[in-house]
């Protein structure tokens, strides 16, 4: 990257947490995107320097902006949306449809994400093959990290505004959720 790095932000996806480095020339017009350390847009010579980028971020492809705006002068603001929505907001509703985990397991960092509206897992960046069923107090999924069994527990809360709470056990011990 060179100096004329303008904004960098880390986005959490269900498939790991992406780093997006943005350039932007306001005198050569250069835009560069970067995702993870690797060049993914690059335009030369834009003679209009406000507007915006959109790209994909992650392995489901999501759908990302980046807004350039005038502020005064030669003065610029640079802001990120995600799925149409600014960076806050989505943050804001990822945490109410994901739930996440971070623990070590054999020396290994993991990082699992629970999506609740489809009750799929992914552990650093892999969709888990997984086994739900239906028990007594809720459900539960059934699968495995390298010789663990793992299971994410979904029970009534029994207060309609707080729904369900998903709970990771880990060879049967209880994993705290992490935010994001």
């Amino acid at each position: 990257m060179s100096n004329d790095l303008v904004g960098v932000w880390e986005v959490a996806l269900s498939d790991g947490v992406h780093r997006i480095e943005f350039e932007h020339g306001t005198t050569t017009g250069k835009r560069v995107i970067c995702v993870d350390g690797k060049e993914i847009l690059r335009r030369d010579w834009m003679f209009k320097l406000v507007g915006k980028e959109t790209f994909n971020v992650g392995g489901s492809g999501t759908k990302a902006t980046i807004n350039i705006d005038a502020v005064s002068g030669f003065a610029y603001e640079y802001t990120l949306e995600i799925n149409g929505k600014t960076l806050q907001k989505y943050l804001e509703n990822r945490s109410k449809v994901t739930s996440t985990w971070v623990l070590n397991l054999d020396g290994i960092d993991c990082r699992v994400v629970l999506e609740k509206d489809t009750m799929d897992i992914w552990c650093n960046g892999q969709k888990m093959e997984t086994a739900g069923e239906f028990v007594d107090d809720g459900t539960e999924t059934h699968f495995t990290l390298g010789d663990h069994d793992c299971c994410v527990k979904a029970v009534s809360s029994g207060k309609r505004r707080d729904g369900l709470i998903h709970t990771l056990l880990v060879d049967g011990t209880e994993i705290a959720e992490c935010t994001e």
